[in-house]
């Protein structure tokens, strides 16, 4: 299933660069194509635990996935991301 925009996603894997960890979640902002024909991207919006932005990433679309019903949210310091 491909997650619509403006959706919660959770990371399939680390983005150490921006202290994001598998698992956390963000908010699927745009799609944007590769421009070669290789696989598609995806621009994301990392909030806090308060709701606030922390940052704005891309990755490529298998680098994410949609949150599920039998999945809980947790809490994690951004400094232990690093």
């Amino acid at each position: 299933m491909k997650p619509e925009l403006y959706q919660r996603v959770a990371l399939r894997r680390d983005v150490a660069d921006h202290r994001l960890m598998r698992g956390d979640v963000a908010v699927l902002v745009d799609r944007v194509p590769h421009p070669s024909g290789g696989e598609p991207g995806v621009v994301l919006e990392v909030f806090n635990a308060i709701g606030e932005s922390l940052s704005v990433v891309a990755v490529k679309q298998s680098d994410i996935e949609p949150l599920r019903a039998d999945q809980v949210l947790t809490v994690r310091s951004l400094a232990a991301a690093g």
